[in-house]
């Protein structure tokens, strides 16, 4: 059973929300709440997924009510009214696990739901599109061959592991890593271990890009730590 919470300012869309989910088979909406504030005074036990309005009334910021939710070991995914560019990769910086707009329907958002759950992390077209036009001078631009070797080794694959993946040997695959962390130490953001690595992919959204995939863990192990208006 996934548990799920829900922050909106939105009477409306939180006793939609709490309707539409029901019935949903392995769902369970365990809170709602107007704010973060509130949401943590009345529910003080880690949730699987809180739904994150991005833009509240209480003048509270996005980054910071992400940060205090995945505080709590909760996963977060931001649902918003507009598929914003620099909103989407901020969401993700502060931790987020995922965005959709709110004119998704259900079936999407329970994937979502799902997919931050069991996986880490949820992909739509928003995360697609925000990765793939990440023009921030500090984000270094990954051949395809590099993010599949990143991504695979990142997530705890073996060195050997990912270069089987990929169909090339093993010193490929490390001179890849190699031209992965010089582009970063290039950026001006220091990558010189595994765990640097995971970092780097967490930071950067890259287990949102589209067909890399992968199932991570939070805050333990060498895979990248766990993320309206």
């Amino acid at each position: 059973m996934i548990t799920v919470a829900v922050v909106d300012d939105d009477r409306m869309l939180l006793d939609g929300m709490r309707s539409w989910l029901r019935d949903v088979p392995g769902l369970r909406v365990a809170a709602v709440a107007a704010t973060v504030d509130e949401l943590l005074a009345r529910w003080d036990r880690p949730t699987a997924v809180v739904l994150l309005d991005l833009v509240l009334r209480d003048d509270s910021t996005p980054a910071a009510n992400i940060h205090r939710l995945c505080a709590t070991g909760s996963r977060v995914l931001v649902i918003s009214t507009v598929p914003d560019r620099a909103r989407i990769l901020a969401a993700l910086a502060a931790g987020a696990d995922g965005y959709l707009t709110k004119d998704n329907d259900l079936p999407t958002l329970v994937a979502a739901i799902e997919g931050i759950a069991l996986r880490g992390a949820a992909h739509s077209p928003e995360l697609a599109f925000a990765c793939a036009h990440d023009d921030r001078p500090d984000r270094p631009r990954l051949s395809p061959r590099e993010l599949q070797v990143l991504l695979d080794y990142a997530s705890g694959l073996t060195l050997k592991s990912a270069a089987r993946r990929a169909g090339i040997t093993p010193n490929t695959a490390k001179d890849y890593l190699d031209r992965v962390k010089a582009k970063y130490q290039r950026a001006g953001r220091p990558t010189y271990t595994k765990t640097d690595l995971a970092h780097r992919v967490r930071e950067d959204g890259l287990e949102h890009e589209p067909g890399h995939g992968r199932g991570h863990g939070r805050g333990h192990g060498p895979g990248p730590s766990r993320g309206t208006g």
